[in-house]
């Protein structure tokens, strides 16, 4: 990690830790959604209007037509075409950011600049130098900033936490992530996803962050990591294979694979002590596996219809003061931090068509 990355992020910490985000005298939080897109419509969405203490008050879209179309289907009073007049509205304080990665720093700057905590899409930001923008301008504003990496409030992620801390397969010593999907084609790959300017990278940054940021939710901070991306398929511009190994600042050593074009789906965390291991898929609506002393246990959940709703309420909950939120943007930016380690190899030579946002340090 930089050194500026050290004292933004100590700083910030100390800041939450000493009470100076969050206390913002709020009865009910009123959210305000910039970028009422898909990911909107049954994930989150309708997670804010169902936590407790919590109520959905106002829509941005560029287009208008569709902002206003999204609001009266979705029962919110008010919408907008233009999200600084949402950011600025006193009906709303709080802002929810699901836009593309290229705009959340802009956006989450100006949240802060109208003294209103702040939920952002993952990945947090394009890159780790954004993120840190990010943080100081909100630890300088005294208010929160979260990442909407959901799967940290979810009940399946939580018990395989539970059973790394209860030592139920011994002392954790080794991690594996895996995730392979097929090759996009089409008009799939003209979407902003395969677009590193806007996205940050290739899909590692989209829907393998999800994973970083839980290997991060399971084990702690990622100390050290190093890796190897290519573009195997020549489908689209960024990179569809990444090969990555990690040193937790536990002690823990890991590896991962992120494999977009291979023959077959192939979704799970592995996570191996002296006792046993826990296995878990990351997308896949799947059970926690638990091998311990020659017994296989197999432990069934289901994720929730919206399930952003559980961080939503664990944010709402923070903001009311009876509560706290684990996805802030200190552990989204070290989410940031890691993906850049790992394809850095890869852009570092194509900086005239993929310019870098920040430079993640050192390992």
């Amino acid at each position: 990690m930089t050194a500026m990355g050290d004292r933004t992020i100590l700083a910030f910490v100390a800041v939450r830790a000493a009470g100076g985000l969050g206390r913002l005298d709020m009865d009910e939080v009123r959210w305000g959604v910039i970028g009422c897109g898909d990911v909107t419509e049954v994930k989150s969405g309708p997670g804010f209007q169902q936590a407790a203490g919590s109520s959905l008050v106002a829509v941005m879209r560029r287009d208008g037509a569709k902002a206003a179309d999204y609001a009266r289907r979705h029962g919110v009073p008010r919408w907008y075409d233009r999200a600084l007049d949402l950011i600025r509205s006193p009906a709303v304080n709080a802002v929810y950011v699901a836009t593309p990665p290229a705009s959340h720093c802009e956006l989450a700057i100006e949240v802060a600049a109208a003294g209103k905590p702040c939920l952002v899409e993952k990945p947090m930001a394009r890159g780790y130098g954004e993120c840190l923008t990010m943080l100081e301008a909100f630890r300088a504003a005294g208010v929160p900033l979260f990442v909407a990496y959901y799967r940290r409030a979810l009940p399946r992620f939580l018990k395989v936490r539970e059973l790394l801390k209860e030592g139920r397969v011994g002392k954790l010593t080794s991690v594996r992530i895996c995730l392979h999907d097929r090759l996009a084609s089409g008009d799939r790959v003209s979407g902003w996803r395969f677009d590193p300017v806007v996205a940050g990278g290739g899909l590692l940054f989209d829907v393998g962050s999800h994973g970083i940021d839980l290997l991060d939710f399971f084990c702690g901070p990622i100390g050290a990591a190093t890796g190897f991306a290519v573009n195997s398929g020549a489908a689209y511009e960024p990179e569809d294979v990444t090969a990555a190994c990690f040193e937790f600042e536990s002690g823990v050593v890991g590896t991962g694979i992120w494999n977009f074009n291979a023959d077959q789906v192939e979704d799970e965390i592995a996570l191996t002590g002296t006792r046993g291991s826990i296995r878990v898929p990351v997308f896949a609506d799947g059970s926690v596996v638990v091998e311990c002393n020659g017994a296989v246990e197999n432990l069934p959940f289901r994720n929730p219809v919206h399930v952003h709703g559980p961080l939503i309420q664990s944010v709402v909950d923070e903001l009311l003061g009876r509560g706290t939120c684990e996805s802030t943007g200190v552990s989204g930016a070290r989410a940031s931090r890691v993906m850049e380690l790992c394809v850095r190899g890869y852009y570092d030579g194509r900086r005239s068509k993929q310019p870098r946002h920040s430079n993640p340090g050192a390992c």
